[in-house]
Parts: C-alpha cells; sequence; structure tokens
C-alpha cells in the first residue's frame, strides 16, 4: 500500500486560509458517546489487497471488527492516497483514515475537519535511495550536481533533504526530479537519474528486480510521523468507537508483525500476490524486519511533542522549497487543547492489553 504523497491539496486555498484555519472545526467539548453509529465508513488507500486493512477485510476478522466496534464497517477502497482522502472527509463521505504528515499538514492548512487520534513514528528505514552498483555515488556528498529522482512533497522528498544535509548539501544542490513510483522505476533502470530516493514495498520490490545492478546508499533515514485521524463529528459524538478502532489496529499490526508467513499467506488467498511471486517474498521480508509503513503502528499513541514537532519540521521544509505557499502552524493544530479530551479515551483504550 503506497502511503506517501505529494502535496496536491487545494494550494490556493491553503495560502489564502493559512494556519488560521488549522484551528478551525468543532469545539470537541468533553465528550460521551452519543447514541450508536449506524457505520463508520473507513478509507482504504491503494488496492487494499495488502496491510493492516486486508488483514481486518479477510473472512470472519470483518464480522470481529464490528463487534468489537459495536458498529457495522464500511471499507471505501478506491484512494490513490491519503490526501484525496482529506477532500472525501470534507464532504463527509469518509469517517476514518490513515494519514501521512504530509496529509495533515495539508488539512490543517486548508481547515479540513479531521481530529487527530493516535500517531507512530515511520520506521527509520522504510526509505531507500538507490544508485547503480557501478556508481561513484558512495555518500550524501556525492549527489552534488546528480539527477535524483524522488515523488515531490513525500516522506522521500523530506529524507532526501535530511539525508543531503548530512554532506553539507541542500536540495538546490541536486537535481530533484518529481516522479511517480512508476516512473521514477522506469527512469532509474534506464539510466535517466543518477539516483532514486522511495519507500518500501516499492523500493525493495525494485531492488528484487533489478538484482545486483544496484545497490542502496547508507545512512538514508525515515524522519516523519504518520497518523490516524476520523471526520471531527463522528469524533465528537462517538469517541469510543473511533478510539477502539485505534486499539484494534495496534493489535492487528502486532499480530502482523508476529507472524510474516502466515500475513503474506492471507493476503495472498486475497488476490494480494500470486503465491510464489517476488512480490509475496519482499513482503514475508519487509514484514520480518519491521519495514512497511505501519510496521510500527505498535506504537501507536496520543499525538504528542514528538510527532507534532516533527510534522512542523516537516511542513517547514516544505515551506521553505516552495511546496507549501505559506507556513503552516501544524504543530499548535496536533497539540489543541480542543483534542484533549479524545486523547484521553484514545489513551485509555490503549491502556488496555
Amino acid at each position: 500500500m503506497s502511503t506517501r504523497e505529494p502535496l496536491l491539496i487545494n494550494r490556493r486555498r491553503a495560502l489564502q486560509t493559512g494556519a488560521g484555519l488549522a484551528l478551525a472545526g468543532t469545539g470537541l467539548p468533553t465528550l460521551a458517546q452519543t447514541g450508536a453509529l449506524p457505520q463508520l465508513t473507513v478509507a482504504i488507500i491503494g488496492d487494499g489487497r495488502t496491510g493492516i486493512w486486508a488483514t481486518l477485510r479477510a473472512g470472519e476478522n470483518s464480522q470481529r471488527v464490528e463487534s468489537r466496534l459495536g458498529t457495522k464497517v464500511a471499507f471505501q477502497p478506491g484512494f490513490t492516497a491519503s490526501l484525496p482522502v482529506m477532500e472525501a472527509i470534507k464532504a463527509a463521505g469518509v469517517d476514518f483514515t490513515f494519514a501521512t504528515a504530509t496529509a495533515v499538514v495539508n488539512a490543517a492548512g486548508a481547515g479540513v475537519p479531521i481530529v487527530p487520534l493516535a500517531a507512530f513514528p515511520l520506521p527509520g528505514n522504510t526509505v531507500d535511495l538507490l544508485v547503480k552498483a557501478d556508481s561513484h555515488i558512495r555518500s550524501a556528498a556525492d549527489l552534488k550536481g546528480k539527477r535524483i529522482a524522488h515523488q515531490n512533497g513525500t516522506t522521500g522528498t523530506y529524507s532526501l533533504i535530511k539525508y543531503l544535509e548530512s554532506g553539507g548539501l541542500r536540495l538546490s544542490d541536486v537535481q530533484a526530479v518529481s516522479l511517480s513510483g512508476a516512473d521514477a522505476y522506469t527512469a532509474f533502470a534506464q539510466g535517466s537519474v543518477d539516483a532514486w530516493i522511495h519507500w518500501q514495498h516499492a523500493a525493495s520490490l525494485a531492488q528484487a528486480r533489478l538484482g545486483d545492478r544496484v545497490r542502496t546508499l547508507p545512512n538514508v533515514k525515515t524522519y516523519d510521523y504518520a497518523f490516524y485521524v476520523a471526520r471531527a463529528d463522528v469524533a465528537e459524538k462517538h469517541p469510543q468507537t473511533v478510539a477502539r478502532l485505534v486499539r484494534v489496529i495496534r493489535d492487528t499490526q502486532a499480530a502482523i508483525n508476529k507472524d510474516p508467513a502466515g500475513t503474506v499467506a492471507l493476503w495472498a488467498s486475497q488476490g494480494g500476490f500470486a503465491p510464489d511471486s517476488l512480490e509475496r517474498k519482499v513482503f514475508e521480508k519487509l514484514i520480518a524486519d519491521r519495514r512497511l509503513s505501519e510496521s510500527t503502528a505498535t506504537g501507536l499513541k496520543p499525538v504528542d511533542e514528538a510527532a507534532a514537532a516533527s510534522t512542523q519540521d516537516l511542513a517547514d521544509n516544505f515551506n521553505a522549497l516552495g511546496v507549501l505557499p505559506r507556513r503552516i502552524d501544524v504543530r499548535s493544530f496536533l497539540l489543541d487543547s480542543r483534542f484533549d479530551a479524545i486523547k484521553r479515551v484514545v489513551a485509555n483504550e490503549l491502556a488496555q492489553a
């Protein structure tokens, strides 16, 4: 499942509203569950054949989830990334979703009515920077002037910025070429770019396909957080339901991490990939190595200063690059006292084994 994306959400609106709308939305008073929720609509990013949602939708698992939540769950597939989900939330078409830091920044700037329920740091090694095996590039400093494929405004961009800094470089010191994952793979394989930075599983699958023709640069790290968010009115009226789903996600990811072979067998049975395919082998190793985006969702907890500060740093870097039209005070949004009540509900739910 692809979980990173460029900054696409209405830039004009963000420019007009800036940080002011980041604090717009409902008051979220002291929360108490209000009646029964007839249905919770959950966004599925990507094809839904792999990842937490694939596991939760499989066979009797779906009924178990609905039993734990006390409501019907409708999975809404077809989203290419979490940014388009923010527009669906604004249109009241989605109630709950995974969200990248990029999406949260954009949502805060554009006044999308979301409540940040919980966050977790992405795996520190979920991004790879690939070069050809015979390339003279060995470190960040060697990238000066080189053509590097990345998907603009994503986790890959943020990791690239930080990696270049370790070699005394800025993004302006390289030829950064913004390409989607598929186009970047083609450009890299054909030698049109000198390097390519991307996340899992695409990066590892590319390495498996290209074999000894490529290698990765050392010490390339991932720095940003990911989130689970709910539409504001749903979180206000049904805090226990959305908090319990956060717990279900945490527990499901823990089970995935403990059983890589069983997990890929389950995903394969649902059409995720062919039983003996290269993709299945790649996924099994990534699960075992805890390198998939949601591998660290076992550490889900209410948004804290670390998550807020990291996301603010990402936003400031993108603003400095011109990717964001103006500075967005996403830290104040994430730590707003309006969310204290729902944070307590989530914390209490996660405190249960």
